[in-house]
């Protein structure tokens, strides 16, 4: 039986020492994230092109839903609109948008402390 486990663990070994030294055969092979986009026929300059861009985007899509909400809340407290429902529908909506992108901000911090962490 020790014969056998140890025969399947130098197995394994071999496998994997394969493997890495595939891997670093084809280090040359492998392209940055970056120019996926542009292999596959997308210009990284479009709109959601990147990762980047497509973070300031939400991030300018939440920005203004939430000036929206706070001019329409400012109409209603001046007196200049009585939509209050509609006012605190926009509030609440810019809350959930706002909260939204907090929590794909924490995936993606987590996912880059988690890239930091792996052995090399």
């Amino acid at each position: 039986m020790a014969n056998d486990i140890g025969g399947m663990i130098k197995a394994d070994l071999a496998a994997l020492t394969n493997a890495a030294s595939d891997l670093a055969g084809q280090a040359g092979a492998i392209a940055p994230a970056m120019q996926f986009g542009a292999q596959s026929g997308h210009d990284a300059g479009q709109a959601g092109g990147s990762f980047a861009q497509a973070m300031m985007s939400a991030v300018s899509s939440v920005n203004a839903a939430d000036k929206a909400a706070g001019e329409k809340m400012a109409d209603v407290d001046a007196g200049r609109s009585d939509d209050l429902v509609g006012a605190m529908m926009a509030s609440q909506e810019a809350s959930l948008s706002f909260s939204m992108l907090m929590q794909v901000r924490n995936k993606v911090m987590g996912a880059v402390d988690e890239l930091i962490k792996l052995p090399l």
